[in-house]
């Protein structure tokens, strides 16, 4: 009875982890902030792009080499997986560092970023043949209204700002398509080689913007490489592995509903790191989004 017992524990340890990994993802993707907050004082958005990019790229390769990954059987699978690539790891975090470059508020780049789930609901069924009940449309809705309550305070935008919302818009476009594509075309890729042609792919799309828009100083200061390291290995591998573990084992507008619980844990992480406010609105607006998307994926 005892050694049963023991095995049914055994037993139920990987469910228990497979139930940990959008907990796990939420948490390291809303640590982003941290990038932008130490690392964009000491390099222009698209010189620190291509140099954490070629970075991860480098090291998934070589990685992918030492533990004989499978590499795709053809280069119109490589097109594929490349471009699945671009437009999450290229438009959208290109688009979210140059928004903020051009002066758009954080809460306002947040609640742009944040109609994604939306739009992953709208397109998710002709696209990939995914039904969106009514209960989850409620969530989603609800998890929405939970991010503008928590960006509110810092939801500000002028004339000055359109520059900056065009990037931000270009971004929520990039991880939408990105994520569609991916669910499509890329779920049967190898994580390790996969991801390493993807980073490698948008790195030499950089290398050649990079020089045409910026002049490519880096200052070498110890928060800069805290941040390089930080975004290259704990976002650009730990995250994006589990993105796309999520994006294969579940519903596209399940998985993207965790986005709205982004803006809420960064709040939070500000508040413990940096002593930054939190209201009660914003508080509210937690519970809000939490709400939101327990409703995407009850059941």
């Amino acid at each position: 009875m005892t050694e049963k017992t023991a095995a049914e524990k055994t037993a139920g340890t990987g469910p228990d982890w497979l139930g940990l990994m959008p907990a796990v993802f939420v948490l390291l993707w809303s640590t982003g902030f941290i990038g932008a907050k130490y690392g964009l004082p000491y390099v222009e958005p698209l010189t620190f792009l291509l140099v954490r990019l070629a970075l991860v790229a480098t090291v998934l390769a070589l990685v992918a080499l030492a533990t004989r990954a499978p590499w795709p059987k053809s280069w119109a699978a490589a097109g594929r997986i490349a471009l699945a690539g671009l437009l999450v790891h290229g438009v959208y975090l290109s688009g979210v560092f140059l928004a903020i470059a051009h002066g758009l508020p954080a809460g306002v780049t947040a609640l742009v970023v944040g109609l994604q789930p939306l739009l992953i609901a709208s397109l998710s069924g002709p696209l990939l043949g995914e039904r969106v009940s009514g209960r989850q449309w409620a969530g989603l809705l609800l998890g929405l209204a939970g991010v503008a309550l928590v960006v509110r305070e810092k939801f500000a935008i002028d004339a000055d700002h359109l520059v900056g919302l065009g990037f931000a818009l270009a971004a929520l476009l990039g991880i939408t398509a990105g994520t569609l594509y991916q669910k499509r075309h890329g779920a049967a890729m190898d994580l390790r080689s996969g991801t390493a042609i993807q980073y490698a792919a948008t790195a030499l799309v950089l290398a050649v913007a990079a020089p045409l828009t910026e002049t490519m100083r880096i200052e070498w200061t110890g928060e800069f490489i805290f941040a390089l390291l930080w975004l290259s290995f704990v976002l650009s591998v730990g995250a994006i592995f589990l993105l796309f573990a999520l994006i294969r084992r579940g519903a596209a507008a399940r998985v993207s509903s965790l986005f709205y619980l982004t803006p809420p844990v960064t709040a939070l992480v500000a508040w413990a790191m940096f002593d930054e406010r939190l209201s009660a609105v914003a508080l509210t607006g937690m519970a809000v989004a939490v709400a939101g998307v327990a409703l995407v994926n009850r059941g």
